[in-house]
């Protein structure tokens, strides 16, 4: 109860939930400085909030030399550790590692039906997306089911970066959290094909025909996830070719 209330206390600063959030969507490390003038706030002030949200354990910070001389630099960044609150309490944890554990008695098959799932649930929330926005699929130009993607990548606890080539149509996205950490820790390799499938799912849902290649992987102690997706249409020639740039980041994360 006693964390709980600290955690309910520091959150209720407005000034101090958007910094929080802004430093969600930075995908890096931020300092004091930066801090003080986004929100253009002392850096005293700046200090204050970040020290409270590192207190219950929602940043973690680290001194680094910034080479120029002086004092190193205190550098703030998102904590991998979990924050929950639920009234009454709910440990939907461990719930997911008891569903995991029992698909992986069924073998082959128990895998196959997870996969199955993972993808039916993306199609899923774009699904619930298209509903809510009240437009026809067929209607959304690339951009806005690029845009629509990104949003339903957001509901679904991702930090998203996408860029996309709509000339080449091929989208390169990348994740900075995993809402499946956790468990996927038990069994990285299954969890992670489940949530590729998640993904293939929502990707089909916005542009049919998809061909997806995984480039990095947090679990490979890479610092993100990170896939390029080649879309096409029945009518366009099927063809995928991975940037070099693309290779080599990828070869080097794998060695």
């Amino acid at each position: 109860m006693e964390q709980t209330l600290k955690i309910t206390n520091v959150l209720a600063d407005p000034t101090r939930y958007y910094i929080y959030q802004y430093i969600v969507n930075n995908h890096g490390d931020v300092t004091v400085q930066h801090i003080a003038d986004s929100f253009n706030i002392h850096p005293n002030v700046a200090r204050l909030h970040l020290s409270k949200l590192e207190e219950i354990d929602m940043l973690t910070s680290e001194a680094r030399k910034t080479g120029k001389g002086g004092r190193p630099s205190r550098l703030y960044r998102l904590s991998d550790k979990v924050i929950q609150l639920h009234f009454p309490y709910r440990d939907y944890q461990l719930l997911s590692r008891i569903s995991i554990q029992t698909m992986m008695t069924l073998g082959e098959q128990g895998k196959q039906a997870l996969y199955d799932t993972g993808k039916v649930f993306g199609e899923e929330l774009v699904n619930q997306q298209l509903a809510m926005s009240l437009l026809s699929i067929n209607s959304l130009t690339f951009a806005e089911k690029v845009g629509m993607l990104k949003n339903a990548a957001a509901i679904a606890g991702y930090s998203p970066d996408i860029q996309a080539n709509e000339e080449e149509n091929e989208i390169h996205f990348r994740f900075f959290n995993c809402p499946f950490k956790e468990v996927t820790a038990l069994e990285p390799d299954m969890i992670c094909s489940m949530h590729n499938s998640f993904l293939s799912g929502m990707f089909e849902a916005l542009f049919g025909n998809v061909h997806i290649v995984e480039l990095e992987n947090m679990m490979s102690d890479c610092s993100t996830c990170s896939y390029l997706a080649s879309v096409h249409t029945l009518k366009q020639k099927a063809s995928f070719t991975l940037p070099y740039n693309f290779i080599y980041n990828y070869l080097e994360c794998t060695r």
